[in-house]
């Protein structure tokens, strides 16, 4: 099979605004960045309130492994199949970083048969929204250290700064940082640190604004940093939240591409969802649900960080609902689950699969816990033994988990029509409220160990001393009544990523509580998660390069 840049390249793609038209979109409405990407402006949003919503479809997974589950390839492939049967769908996904694309674990548009195009686009510089935010963030930085500089009239502890600068790429030597080094003119030394793009305040802003003027309030409550007696400053304070605000007006517009075969699909936003909330934009939402019948939407990594922060901060927020669930898995990330070698993965281990098959069912049990139906998807590698797949199976039948088994990899929307039959039959189901894990007036140990022991399955919560110095400084602040976005290792349902399956007798270490007042929430930093990712000894970048037509090789 050709590699996935191959099969990109060698597509027939429609112009954007036979895409935007199939949706119900107008010329008008669109900013085109070349023929085969847009921007979609807001006015939608406001030509199409009050009118009816479609369902939401959201795509998680089990535990990721190394082996891969495929979550965005499967949720793209299942947006081809329901569209191949004539229904009207629309998927939403987040944009690439280029840490992981120039990094280890790749892209974000998919693969095989079941992409989202242009690839190359999308998953390098696309229309700029990432840079924008690194723009909007950096931009407060620097206001920062200049009021300090010059004058300090509010009062800045410089040792309590609590915003850091960012880059969307992977740098570990950017965690830990002194600036202001130099004399005088150079500025107040200080300790600073980098994150990655996605991981910052900003990009969750960015992602859950509901529209320009909600993106202004947002980024002005942005806390920056303390001065010596405990107080919070906010970019408001600094009067830098107009400016990042103009920064951003069309980074806020949602991305219009299309799948490989011609259905729609809005690319927007990109926060990581081990280290912040994993969703794409409530704009991009709110408008496909507005535009389609069927929305399907990806989040983050597995079902105990996507799904939860979705259910728990995303609908919270913006009332949202979802209709139906899809957790994605494979016989190859059950076997890693259950004690198989890496590079053994690929071979018939019936035992290690039944020893990996219990992570596959805490996600589950935590989705319908929410007050969801549930679809397992199978996804399936051409090597996969029957007797394995078959196993799986049985374990879902006794479990009364509806199931299908997905080849979108290799067939594209053929492979998804399965998968897309069983989840329309879930659809059917009368709907829920959905039953967040805690309620978020709850005091923040609370809410910690909710998530800890009723998702993880931790046996309770460690504080460092250092988060229970944020806990009571938050709390005595007010800020003690946010939900918490727990930023924790995606490879493990534990903190450690080593452990697999479903870990026993530990508990959940936090090491420090961050506040994000502006993205409504507190992130809990817990085992040793970073928040600005390191290349790996072979970096994808040494592959990637450019030929002698000026064609793009070696991106996937």
């Amino acid at each position: 099979m050709s590699t996935d840049i191959e099969i990109a390249q060698q597509a027939k793609l429609q112009p954007i605004v036979d895409i935007a038209k199939g949706l119900g979109i107008g010329e008008e409405e669109l900013e085109a960045y070349g023929r085969y990407k847009a921007k979609v402006s807001l006015d939608v949003l406001d030509r199409l309130q009050g009118g009816k919503d479609g369902r939401l479809v959201l795509v998680t997974a089990m535990t990721p492994t190394a082996a891969g589950e495929g979550k965005t390839t499967v949720s793209i492939g299942l947006g081809q199949a329901i569209h191949a049967m004539g229904l009207r769908v629309c998927n939403t996904l987040r944009e690439p970083s280029l840490g992981p694309v120039f990094g280890v674990k790749g892209g974000a548009a998919g693969g095989g048969r079941a992409q989202v195009v242009p690839m190359e686009d999308i998953n390098l510089h696309f229309t700029g929204d990432i840079h924008a935010v690194a723009a909007a963030n950096n931009l407060l930085a620097a206001m920062v250290d200049n009021h300090i500089q010059k004058g300090n009239e509010l009062g800045i502890d410089p040792k309590r700064v609590t915003l850091r600068r960012v880059m969307d790429m992977n740098d570990r030597v950017l965690r830990e940082i002194v600036v202001g080094l130099g004399g005088p003119a150079d500025g107040v030394a200080r300790p600073d640190g980098f994150l990655i793009t996605a991981a910052s305040e900003v990009m969750a802003i960015l992602c859950l604004a509901s529209d320009l003027q909600d993106l202004r309030r947002r980024l002005g409550e942005v806390v920056v940093g303390f001065t010596r007696d405990r107080q919070p400053v906010r970019a408001r304070d600094l009067k830098a939240h107009g400016a990042m605000t103009v920064l951003l007006k069309d980074a806020l517009k949602p991305n219009l591409v299309q799948t490989l075969e011609g259905s729609p699909a809005l690319v927007h936003g990109g926060p990581f969802g081990n280290i912040a909330h994993g969703t794409n934009s409530l704009v991009a939402t709110r408008m496909a649900l507005k535009l389609a019948d069927y929305v399907v939407i990806e989040t983050g990594f597995g079902a105990d960080l996507g799904a939860e922060k979705f259910v728990d901060i995303v609908c919270r927020q913006s009332g949202l609902r979802v209709d139906a669930a899809v957790i994605v898995a494979t016989c190859r990330a059950l076997k890693l689950h259950g004690g198989a070698k890496k590079d053994r993965v690929g071979e018939p281990d019936i035992e290690a699969l039944k020893r990996g098959i219990p992570n596959l069912m805490v996600h589950v049990e935590n989705v319908r816990a929410f007050g969801v139906p549930v679809v397992v998807a199978l996804n399936v590698f051409t090597n996969d033994a029957l007797e394995e797949l078959r196993g799986v199976e049985l374990a879902l039948d006794v479990a009364g988990v509806r199931h299908a088994r997905a080849t979108v990899h290799e067939d594209g929307g053929v492979g998804g029509r399965a998968l897309a039959t069983e989840v329309l039959e879930a659809l059917k189901a009368a709907p829920r409220p959905l039953e967040p894990v805690c309620a978020p007036d709850r005091p923040i140990k609370e809410k910690l160990d909710a998530i800890a022991t009723r998702i993880y399955r931790a046996e309770g919560v460690r504080y460092d001393r250092k988060a229970e110095a944020d806990i009571k400084l938050l709390e005595r602040l007010g800020f003690g009544a946010l939900p918490v976005c727990v930023a924790k290792t995606q490879s493990s349902l534990s903190d450690d990523p080593k452990l697999r399956g479903v870990p026993k007798g530990w508990r959940l270490t936090v090491n420090e509580v961050r506040l994000s007042a502006g993205a409504g929430f507190l992130v809990a930093v817990c085992g040793e998660v970073v928040l600005m990712p390191g290349l790996p000894s072979e970096p994808a970048a040494e592959g990637i390069d450019i030929d002698a037509s000026g064609r793009t090789v070696g991106l996937f």
